[in-house]
């Protein structure tokens, strides 16, 4: 219930106090009312205020997306240098702005790799860009975070494989960069989700967003000692909400700070794709748009009408000669944002405000004990 209804229903008992008191009540009977509704007052609605100041930016709800930010809205902040290096065989890609006051590492979900995060550049010619994914390191680096990717083994993270592999390059290069008093927090969306929240049992994180994932719940229940987390996911995957939920429910009986962000679906654009996505045009964005709803992909209130990797959506844009026949440079691209708008397992920075709100709040705030 909205706090303004709550103010409005106490606003209502006053009215019934007063009306009492005209009709000759007592003012012993009438304080004992007052006290009675005001007890019931608090039990009902006590917890629900507490969560809410309890959450981040006092909000544990669906989230609201930042949709007029585009691909370069930050850029005057800070820009793209990345440092490509290659460390016990793995790929890892970091940068560091100046005066940096902490630290994140960010593990891709599956399919995905370090470069996914990084524009193409001189400093790194392999390196994509996803929209999602370079906006998340725009923001950290405008707010002061060095970040570190890494790439898996394997297509997926794996715990086995890959936790000496990345805890021993994470202190190699916080003792080569010097930036071993920082604090050190950490991001990871579906299998990068999963490998954080067990990585986090033995490398010292002061805090975890963990994104379209519930983590691994045994090894996270087996811990005495786990870091704040923030659980960022997206209703439509309803099994993802009940399992985010369980976990949840078992960090908070462990006294584990915990918070949620919900990211529901919205509706495109005309411009949409153009805003989100470095390098495609405006036309074509708008083109985009309009096949889309012509052939049913996007309803009548331009939402989608199905998850964008259930839809061949390529074809009826290669048939009208929108995109080339060859596989085109954009379809990554295209297809995260798809799946963003459907609001089903994707990256997002949509809600980079609430995420980083979470870790500037928790940067050196002592690890729970059970």
């Amino acid at each position: 219930m909205h706090l303004c209804e709550i103010e409005l229903r106490n606003c209502s008992a006053i009215r019934n106090l007063r009306q009492m008191s005209r009709h000759g009540i007592s003012w012993h009977r009438l304080q004992s009312w007052h006290l009675l509704v005001f007890g019931m007052i608090t039990l009902v609605f006590a917890p629900a205020i507490l969560f809410v100041l309890w959450s981040p930016k006092g909000g544990n709800s669906r989230s609201s997306p930042s949709l007029d930010e585009t691909w370069n809205s930050i850029e005057h902040v800070v820009q793209f240098s990345p440092t490509v290096e290659y460390i016990n065989g793995s790929e890892v890609i970091w940068q560091i702005p100046k005066s940096a006051k902490a630290v994140l590492f960010i593990a891709h979900g599956c399919h995905g790799r370090a470069v996914n995060f990084w524009d193409r550049s001189p400093n790194c010619l392999n390196c994509i860009g996803l929209p999602e994914e370079r906006l998340l390191v725009l923001h950290a680096l405008a707010k002061k975070y060095a970040v570190i990717t890494i790439s898996s083994s394997m297509e997926c993270w794996s715990f086995l494989k890959d936790k000496n592999k990345v805890k021993s390059i994470l202190k190699w290069w916080l003792k080569e960069k010097k930036l071993m008093g920082l604090p050190v927090v950490a991001l990871g969306a579906s299998s990068g989700g999963y490998f954080i929240s067990a990585l986090a049992t033995e490398f010292h994180f002061c805090s975890l967003t963990i994104m379209i994932s519930e983590g691994i719940f045994k090894v996270m229940e087996a811990q005495t000692n786990y870091p704040p987390t923030l659980f960022v996911h997206m209703p439509n995957d309803v099994r993802r909400m009940e399992l985010v939920a369980e976990t949840m429910e078992m960090l908070k009986s462990k006294g584990v700070p915990i918070a949620e962000v919900k990211c529901p679906e919205f509706p495109l654009t005309p411009t949409f794709l153009s805003d989100r996505i470095p390098g495609l045009d405006e036309r074509t964005s708008i083109r985009i748009f309009e096949v889309f709803k012509e052939t049913g992909i996007l309803n009548e209130n331009n939402y989608m009408t199905r998850e964008g990797r259930s839809i061949s959506w390529q074809k009826p844009l290669r048939r009208r000669k929108v995109i080339s026949d060859a596989k085109n440079e954009w379809e990554g691209h295209i297809q995260e944002e798809l799946n963003l708008a459907y609001g089903y397992h994707e990256m997002t920075s949509l809600q980079s405000e609430q995420i980083f709100d979470w870790f500037d709040s928790h940067l050196y705030e002592p690890q729970q004990t059970s």
